[in-house]
């Protein structure tokens, strides 16, 4: 028999990101639409918690012991860069202890390395931000103190509006999602940021960007994309404000 036919001559080369979720992730189907056909996610999750999203399991699924086990779980399929794909759990006690998360994740093994916090501070940077609003699905509490991460940069929240829920935040639909980032939305924000990674928004970046004439940064978006600048490969998926954001890094 002949094998000279195209069929036999994958598959394509993979290419690896570590990803470390919390216990409580539901859409990494949400998390593949951002990816090249060669790059392959490799999940590790933080251990099981029984308590709500709030500041303290905030606090819980960022335990340094814990990212660092969730490292090794994937190095040894040798992904090219490892992220925290937590918002809360990488804002909840600041600047410091984002820059501690990805310390952790090196310290691990991991050859490279990020947090979604991390990403949207790249991205305020980069698109010089100075004044936002914000949707969260989080109680007051926990969102109070991404506010108070975006104040460490310098970042003037302008408006904030969140669903306070306790969990399922997957189950949100798209609707209750956009009329939420127009209520948050204030003619001086110069982006609007939608934080959490169990909360869908792939595809209403479009057409709220189109709605609104600004940056609409999502958490996944954000994390993801970090991940790609990092690999060196092009960016997929919604968002053009952000198309040159991570190229460079």
């Amino acid at each position: 028999m002949e094998l000279n036919i195209p069929e036999f001559d994958g598959p394509i080369a993979q290419r690896g990101i570590g990803i470390i979720a919390p216990f409580d992730l539901a859409l990494e189907r949400e998390l593949w639409r951002w990816l090249p056909m060669e790059v392959s996610l490799h999940l590790a999750r933080t251990p099981y918690e029984p308590v709500e999203v709030s500041a303290e399991m905030a606090e819980l699924v960022s335990d340094r012991r814990s990212v660092m086990l969730a490292t090794r779980d994937v190095l040894h399929v040798e992904p090219e860069v490892i992220a925290y794909l937590c918002t809360s759990g990488s804002f909840i006690k600041g600047l410091s202890h984002e820059r501690a998360l990805v310390d952790a994740m090196l310290e691990a093994g991991a050859p490279d390395a990020l947090t979604t916090s991390g990403a949207l501070v790249e991205a305020v940077r980069h698109l010089n931000l100075s004044k936002v609003s914000v949707i969260t699905p989080y109680d007051s509490i926990l969102t109070e103190k991404l506010n108070d991460f975006l104040g460490e940069l310098g970042v003037e929240v302008l408006q904030s509006d969140y669903l306070g829920l306790g969990g399922g935040m997957w189950r949100v639909n798209y609707r209750t999602i956009a009329e939420r980032i127009i209520k948050a939305d204030d003619p001086r924000s110069e982006a609007v940021f939608v934080s959490c990674t169990n909360l869908p928004t792939y595809d209403l970046i479009e057409p709220m960007e189109r709605q609104l004439g600004k940056p609409i940064l999502t958490a996944n978006q954000l994390t993801m994309w970090a991940c790609l600048g990092r690999m060196k490969l092009p960016m997929m998926g919604p968002g053009k404000w952000l198309r040159d954001v991570f190229q460079g890094e």
